[in-house]
């Protein structure tokens, strides 16, 4: 008989060996951690093993938002923003040469033109000996011209916020100016007394210089006295350098001595505020003295 031995085959449990492992080469044991591993370390699989604990956070993988052109904008004027608020180079430079542009406005440009005016009338009053009815009617122009810019150009600085310096100092100086002029030249002609110069110009001079005075204590106002006493002046004034005859030559004098009154009653006023002025400033001075002693 020549079929294979039993021992050869293995007997019963080689057979049952042939069946086991060399059937599918896994056992179940084997087999469970075989799928474990394949489970814990296949791609993309977040499953409980290395590779979930190895993958990033959902943070970590989400992607940048991209910047808008907003946000950059944003960014880049927030920069400048800071950068702005250093003061540019020169900006002190600047600065003074607007302010100094400033004084060229229209009411410190009549100020200027009435003083101006002034050397302008002293040529025209005196030319061919100061009795040529013409070169006085130019004269009275001249003068008339300056009177009238001296009501425009207080009012524009005040009401336009042009007020200067240079308009504080150069303003009264053009008013004294043109005013002195003419009753210098009219009393050097023999048209005016001497004494009414005197009068107005010593009454003109002495208030400028009680306002400087007091100006530590406060300012006097101007009146409506004073405000009278120059428009009555002007017009007083006017009529002199005129080559006037008759009547208006008698009506004139009239006019002069309306000025002079008022020149003396409006400057015995300016004396007496003055006066109450600095009273009142020297007992707040004192009373504030006593409270910080206190």
């Amino acid at each position: 008989m020549t079929g294979v031995p039993v021992s050869a085959a293995g007997g019963p449990s080689g057979a049952r060996r042939a069946k086991g492992p060399a059937s599918g080469g896994v056992t179940p044991a084997s087999g469970r951690a075989l799928a474990r591993e394949a489970r814990d370390t296949a791609p993309g699989d977040f499953g409980d093993g290395r590779a979930r604990r190895d993958a990033p956070s959902p943070e970590e993988v989400r992607p940048a938002a991209p910047s808008s052109p907003q946000s950059s904008q944003g960014s880049a004027g927030t920069a400048e923003g800071q950068g702005s608020t250093r003061a540019p180079r020169g900006g002190k430079i600047a600065a003074a040469a607007v302010d100094q542009a400033s004084v060229w406005n229209i009411a410190n440009l009549l100020t200027m033109l009435r003083l101006l005016l002034v050397p302008a009338f002293v040529m025209l009053m005196l030319a061919d000996g100061g009795y040529d009815p013409a070169w006085r009617s130019l004269a009275w122009a001249a003068f008339a011209i300056a009177m009238i810019t001296d009501l425009f150009d207080g009012h524009l600085a005040r009401t336009y916020n042009l007020v200067t310096d240079f308009g504080k100092i150069a303003d009264p100086i053009a008013d004294k100016a043109i005013m002195g002029a003419a009753l210098i030249c009219l009393s050097a002609l023999g048209d005016l007394p001497w004494w009414v110069t005197g009068v107005i110009l010593g009454r003109e001079l002495g208030i400028t210089l009680l306002r400087f005075l007091v100006i530590r204590y406060g300012v006097i106002p101007a009146s409506r006295g004073g405000k009278l006493k120059t428009l009555t002046q002007g017009v007083a004034v006017g009529m002199y350098v005129l080559a006037l005859t008759g009547w208006l030559a008698t009506l004139r004098w009239w006019v002069m001595a309306a000025a002079v009154v008022l020149t003396v009653a409006t400057g015995l006023d300016y004396v007496k505020q003055a006066i109450v002025l600095r009273r009142q400033g020297i007992a707040e001075r004192k009373a504030a003295l006593e409270e910080s002693e206190e």
